[in-house]
């Protein structure tokens, strides 16, 4: 079991603070209110460019996004890579007149809950996986904030 970040250049590792905190986290909603294990985890932290490159690579998506999760998990362990963009939080942190951790937080923990098993495909799953990361969000800034 293992929690893992990467990052494309130092200038982006310098912006992911607290990572303890979000891997006590990550494992909590697993372990604890999924009732899971944590198989390997692996965040890359990229840029807009890197993450079109990917996402026309292996998702045949034209477009920007925010974050890209490939799952890897088992029946009971959870594991996957989580690519997240930088750029794309960053400019959605503003439009969504949020801090940049807020939505860097939002975005992880929405890749967490693709690996459990959401998807935001429809409207009703949309709605329900935010539902998720709010009620997530509550749980990190109640315990490690």
């Amino acid at each position: 079991m293992a929690i893992f970040f990467s990052y494309k250049t130092p200038s982006i590792s310098n912006r992911i603070s607290n990572k303890n905190n979000i891997k006590k986290w990550i494992i909590y909603i697993i372990e604890k209110e999924f009732k899971k294990s944590v198989g390997d985890i692996n965040f890359y932290f990229t840029d807009d460019s890197e993450i079109l490159e990917i996402n026309k690579k292996y998702l045949d998506h034209n477009y920007y996004t925010d974050i890209i999760t490939f799952n890897y998990c088992t029946e009971n362990s959870i594991s996957g890579d989580i690519v997240i963009s930088v750029d794309t939080v960053k400019s959605n942190a503003k439009d969504y007149n949020v801090t940049f951790e807020n939505e860097l937080h939002r975005v992880i923990v929405h890749g967490i809950l693709h690996l459990l098993g959401f998807d935001d495909s429809t409207e009703k799953q949309t709605k329900e996986i935010r539902e998720k990361e709010n009620w997530a969000l509550k749980i990190f800034y109640s315990k490690w904030n």
